[in-house]
């Protein structure tokens, strides 16, 4: 049997799609036919090239710059996409950061702008996307988590306290909202991303240590965009329409390890 994923006809608002894991996911929601709403504090070249081959093959598509803890300008881009493109069917909630720190270190306003940006944010365009995913025959919420939800290390506090967090929204909202609206979460690992390749630049040998990185996998390897990316169009369509309330982890094992 083939599996053809077609998401076509659906349009998917996406956050955080200027680069890395949410520009890898709005590629290939759109290779599966889906119409695209973007937003990210700020575009991007790669973003702009994105958008200029979906004009050329003739699809619509949609970006506003937003700040996603600012509520009003959520609730704008919200409304901007249902009536530009007709609807939404499908919620990529990808839009974050690393906050990194200890907790001994960690104060108020640091654990503050974390729970704002790596959590409340992801409730909220939730909120403010549910009834048009209630009015599309295939509602589904995709929120973005990270394997720090499942395993971490030191030095990732308050990250990892989110991060964790979102899997328990991920439940929620999949029990309160079904049958109508779908939720799953998708929790990344190690993604080669122009921001994980800069934090290999700040170790005295570069190379070394992302060959060290790549052996703590199992795969051998780290992730890309586009397969996190496909995994999000998997999820959003009709092949995982039984799937809700759970998060699932593409990390290449790195949590199945003990230890390093």
């Amino acid at each position: 049997m083939t599996l053809n994923i077609d998401l076509s006809g659906q349009v998917a608002i996406m956050t955080g799609v200027s680069g890395g894991i949410g520009l890898g996911a709005a590629r290939m929601l759109a290779k599966a036919g889906a119409t695209i709403a973007g937003c990210a504090r700020k575009s991007s070249p790669a973003w702009e090239h994105f958008q200029k081959e979906q004009h050329e093959s003739g699809k619509p598509s949609l970006f506003l710059e937003v700040d996603i803890t600012d509520d009003e300008a959520v609730r704008h881009f919200v409304r901007q996409t249902a009536e530009v493109l007709g609807g939404i069917d499908i919620l990529v909630s990808n839009a974050g950061a690393n906050v990194f720190a200890n907790a001994t270190d960690c104060n108020a306003d640091l654990w503050q702008h974390n729970m704002d940006l790596n959590l409340r944010s992801h409730w909220f365009i939730s909120q403010c996307c549910k009834s048009n995913l209630e009015q599309s025959k295939n509602g589904v919420i995709i929120i973005m988590t990270s394997n720090h939800a499942i395993s971490t290390i030191a030095g990732c506090f308050p990250y990892n306290v989110a991060k964790t967090a979102l899997t328990g929204l991920v439940r929620s909202l999949a029990i309160e909202w079904g049958p109508s609206v779908r939720t799953v979460g998708l929790a990344p690992g190690f993604i080669d991303t122009p921001g994980n390749d800069s934090w290999f630049q700040s170790f005295p040998d570069p190379q070394a240590e992302r060959a060290e990185t790549k052996r703590r996998h199992p795969v051998g390897r780290l992730g890309t965009t586009e397969e996190i990316g496909a995994f999000c169009a998997f999820l959003a369509s009709s092949y995982a329409a039984f799937a809700s309330g759970t998060t699932y982890v593409v990390d290449g094992g790195r949590t199945a390890l003990l230890q390093d």
